[in-house]
């Protein structure tokens, strides 16, 4: 079980992820619409593991990934974007995300990618 801070612009996307990571045992201690939001509770709450979009409005994803391990190096974070987005996911991953989840994405890769960032 773990805490984990989901961060999307997209309410329905923050909700599936919740359901599941939920059912899964998980400790949902935050959610974010945008990366700006997300560095705030990221501070606030320290989570074991933060899901981000990349993709959203004030602050992306990837910046909010850098601001979070700027401040604690230790940071896991997965990142999600679209499909077709690949260039932006080699982008996070170089910049420290921890794994990544592509939209449209099923249960049991939320589930995997989760569990594979904790065992790191």
């Amino acid at each position: 079980m773990a805490n984990i801070l989901i961060v999307d612009d997209s309410k329905t996307s923050r909700r599936m992820i919740r359901r599941v990571l939920e059912a899964a045992g998980h400790v949902i201690v935050a959610e974010a619409s945008n990366g700006e939001e997300g560095v705030i509770a990221y501070q606030k709450e320290r989570p074991d593991l933060v899901t981000m979009d990349v993709t959203m409005p004030v602050m992306d994803g990837i910046e909010a990934l850098q601001v979070m391990l700027h401040e604690d190096p230790q940071a896991k974070v997965i990142m999600i974007t679209a499909l077709g987005q690949s260039e932006r996911m080699v982008q996070a991953i170089k910049q420290g995300a921890i794994g990544f989840i592509a939209k449209p994405f099923q249960e049991t890769e939320i589930i995997n990618a989760v569990e594979n960032a904790l065992s790191k």
